[in-house]
């Protein structure tokens, strides 16, 4: 194919020329996974062209409910997160650390097997700037630290990221309190914002790298007018106005702090079921359990690395027992360091605020009416001076104990 020309940082691709860009993404080697429509819900799974994409679907959220119901147009963006998030495919729910048989051959660390095929490189279609940052903070955890996980790291690199701008916030979204949305900045290599106004189906493509610089290249394209670069902030301001919820993030880590033994904890621990929902769907969550594995007959043998969650009973059971035995500890460990803790230990939240552990709660438990709770009754916390007693109150934490 003959490239086009391209010769600015934005261009203009008709609803179309589409399938063009993921060709030239496809041509190069990468994988395509993208949003699609699967029993009841918008997740994120292999396609192969624009067809594939939820066209004229969109998303109804609060807390503890997600629908499906069709829009009035075609867009084919037009809805804001699903059930799932990309650390799907860079952090997976299961990998192998090592494998081996009792004839030497097997896989990881010091195994006899042969290097298996590479995988194609990973190419997301459609990365929301909510989970953009959730990627970002996902690198400093796996990639940022002195021990670098090798199969986040294996899967992670050269990843080609194209990010959608969000044209509408979800009932349980609040992207803009935690300053991660609802317009991409950067980590992309291409941005799409889509505009649909005058009749018109198109989307105005930003370039965030050289690649993706090359990969528009190959694309009809046309320049961007005044009216297209001020339709598309019309799209994110509008977003932005309307969010679902919000989070006041002022002085909130030594708010929580403070305020290990407020009444609070208390209250919603009568209401979660410690079912480790919030952290399956959170897209920065990164605990993780390694069990030993064998076969039924006693070979192979290895060891397994699966998600686990700071909510399940034996996460943190040591000898006699487990840290946090009440659903009240762990319920306040996961928030607090969601909102606290991870910023001594990263320099950022754990929240992107993508609303995902709201929706997708069986109780319909929301962080941030939990947080203005406690903000609201901050002077009621009761205990120990600094209020830094009670069952498993700790600060900081380790990989694979979040």
């Amino acid at each position: 194919m003959k490239p086009v020309n391209h010769d600015g940082g934005q261009r203009l691709v008709a609803r179309d020329d589409l399938d063009q860009l993921l060709g030239a993404i496809t041509r190069r080697g990468f994988r395509l996974i993208g949003p699609a429509v699967r029993d009841g819900a918008i997740v994120y799974d292999d396609i192969s062209s624009a067809a594939d994409l939820p066209a004229g679907w969109t998303d109804e959220q609060d807390g503890g409910r997600y629908r499906l119901r069709r829009r009035e147009d075609a867009a084919l963006f037009g809805y804001t997160v699903g059930p799932q998030s990309w650390k799907k495919y860079l952090f997976p729910a299961t990998s192998v650390i090592w494998r081996q048989d009792r004839s030497g051959a097997g896989a990881g660390p010091g195994t006899a097997a042969e290097p298996a095929e590479p995988e194609p490189p990973l190419a997301f279609i459609g990365v929301r700037p909510c989970d953009l940052h959730a990627i970002a903070i996902q690198d400093r955890v796996f990639l940022g630290g002195e021990h670098i996980d090798p199969v986040y790291a294996a899967l992670r690199e050269g990843a080609f990221l194209v990010a959608v701008n969000c044209g509408q916030a979800g009932g349980t979204c609040f992207c803009v309190s935690m300053d991660a949305g609802p317009r991409a900045e950067s980590g992309f290599d291409l941005a799409l914002t889509e505009l649909m106004d005058g009749g018109r189906h198109r989307f105005l493509v930003e370039v965030g790298t050289r690649r993706g610089a090359d990969v528009l290249g190959e694309v009809p394209s046309q320049p961007v007018g005044r009216a297209d670069t001020e339709a598309a902030a019309h799209v994110t301001e509008q977003t932005a106005a309307s969010m679902g919820r919000r989070l006041d993030t002022g002085g909130l880590k030594d708010l929580l702090y403070d305020n290990f033994d407020h009444p609070r904890w208390d209250t919603v621990a009568q209401r979660c079921l410690t079912c480790a929902n919030c952290t399956m769907v959170c897209p920065t969550c990164f605990c993780f359990s390694v069990d030993e594995v064998t076969g039924l007959a006693g070979a192979p043998a290895g060891q397994q690395r699966s998600w686990d969650s700071c909510f399940t009973l034996d996460h943190s059971l040591l000898h006699g027992g487990p840290v946090r035995a009440s659903s009240r500890s762990r319920y306040r460990q996961w928030m607090t360091h969601k909102l606290a803790t991870w910023i001594d230990q990263f320099g950022t939240p754990g929240c992107v605020g993508c609303g995902r552990c709201i929706t997708w709660c069986p109780a319909g438990i929301d962080i941030t009416e939990e947080a203005a709770a406690i903000r609201a009754g901050a002077g009621d916390s009761a205990g120990a001076p600094g209020g830094h007693s009670g069952e498993g109150a700790t600060r900081g934490g380790s990989r694979g104990n979040a």
